[in-house]
């Protein structure tokens, strides 16, 4: 049997959210954000070129083996409310953790009183990390949902204000 492997270079994830380019932005870089939502963990920026990043394991993870740490990385360039890039690296697998991949957050506001929020995950090199946050829905079930899932959740906290 011959096993064939599928190289994902790039993911790209994009979702229409009614609120401000504003809202959008300190949704992803606030921590009394970031625990709202998603997978419920408190993310810290340095918003600046070189800064960290990170984000942290709720309770309920790290009770489940996850490390406080879930994902560290660095700022590359922020430019608030509009982009914001960094480098992500999972830390829960020490296979993930050999691969520092970036994010490309952009976030665009329309005349309708949307904003277009696009996240790129590229993941060049990094088949580890490839394979741990391709979306499916076997993997929320195993306690991933990736990128899809995650912004589902932001955009209905966003509209709403409750998951």
């Amino acid at each position: 049997m011959t096993t064939t492997e599928t190289a994902v270079t790039t993911q790209v994830h994009r979702v229409y959210i009614k609120a401000t380019p504003e809202a959008i932005w300190a949704a992803i870089t606030k921590p009394e954000w970031t625990q709202k939502y998603g997978y419920q963990g408190i993310a810290e920026f340095d918003l600046r070129p070189g800064g960290a990043y990170r984000a942290l394991a709720p309770a309920e993870m790290q009770a489940m083996g996850m490390p406080e740490v879930i994902v560290d990385g660095e700022v590359i360039g922020a430019d608030p409310p509009r982009r914001l890039v960094h480098t992500w690296r999972a830390l829960w697998d020490e296979n993930v953790a050999a691969e520092a991949t970036r994010l490309t957050y952009d976030i665009e506001e329309d005349d309708e009183g949307y904003t277009r929020l696009t996240v790129t995950h590229e993941l060049e090199g990094s088949p580890f990390t490839a394979g741990a946050v391709a979306p499916g829905p076997a993997r929320l079930h195993e306690g991933g949902g990736g990128w899809p899932w995650i912004l589902s959740s932001l955009k209905t906290l966003l509209e709403t204000g409750k998951l």
